[in-house]
């Protein structure tokens, strides 16, 4: 799934390509997305303008002229791609194709439909009600603030980070590198993760995040950005998918648990 600096990754190289353009047409070619499709969403989007392009989470939002925002989610194998030359045909899994000015076709791709893509206000959008605050918001998300889910929760070190109410555009890849780089394990109960730890947790996840941003994101699978690139941070994973392979700092073999339903991949001699 795209995580925060995916999205954040499609987002930065789609925006000189799409801000200005008008959206002369919109062709639905399959409204069975993990929340159906409005179908009155071409007309609601021809004529528009973009005017800017937001991330809140692992949502990219499309600003408009006039009316309610583009939101989309990239479920778990969604891409948006910009086809400057447009498209002679569509691809198998072409959902929703967004035909700009200029010629260009943005193409909502998702080969197992879990996207969405709604019109709604960004301010009072109800998929962003209860999310928490991002972790590159350096003035919310602080050691204090993941302290103080110590004696609030009794849930998992990595379950914490994986909910988007505490904080908002982590997923698996990105928590379990984080863990390992400030040595701790992903089972590691949230009464037991000391202050100092919280602070490091911070701090790991901007620099983790920041530096795979840098690197245009993670593609573990079929990851691409918005102009159809791969993403290069997957070759600087420490522990992700990486069970049964030494470590690279002390040489023990990585380990897999299931925490949460979720792979979790650790050092057993780096982390405790």
């Amino acid at each position: 799934m795209p995580e925060l600096p995916e999205v954040e990754v499609v987002r930065s190289s789609l925006e000189p390509l799409v801000v200005g353009r008008r959206i002369t047409g919109v062709e639905l070619r399959c409204a069975s997305l993990r929340r159906p499709v409005d179908p009155a969403l071409p007309r609601l989007l021809t004529g528009r303008s973009i005017t800017a392009t937001r991330r809140r989470s692992k949502y990219l939002v499309l600003d408009l002229d006039q009316g309610p925002s583009c939101i989309l989610h990239f479920g778990m194998s969604g891409t948006l791609i910009h086809n400057p030359g447009g498209l002679e045909s569509p691809a198998r899994h072409d959902h929703l194709l967004f035909v700009l000015d200029d010629g260009a076709v943005l193409s909502f791709n998702d080969p197992r439909r879990f996207g969405l893509v709604v019109m709604d206000d960004y301010d009072s959008c109800s998929l962003f009600a209860e999310l928490g605050p991002e972790p590159l918001q350096a003035d919310r998300f602080t050691a204090a603030y993941l302290a103080g889910f110590k004696t609030r929760s009794r849930r998992t070190i990595k379950d914490v980070l994986m909910d988007q109410r505490v904080v908002a555009g982590l997923g698996n890849i990105y928590v379990n590198e984080i863990l390992f780089d400030c040595g701790v394990r992903p089972r590691r109960r949230m009464p037991r993760v000391s202050r100092a730890e919280c602070a490091l947790l911070v701090e790991s996840s901007r620099r983790i995040l920041t530096e795979a941003i840098e690197h245009r994101g993670s593609t573990v699978s079929d990851f691409l950005d918005g102009i159809g690139r791969r993403g290069g941070y997957q070759w600087r994973h420490q522990v992700y998918d990486k069970v049964g392979k030494p470590c690279g700092h002390c040489g023990s073999v990585i380990k897999l648990v299931s925490v949460g339903g979720r792979s979790s991949f650790y050092c057993p001699s780096c982390q405790d």
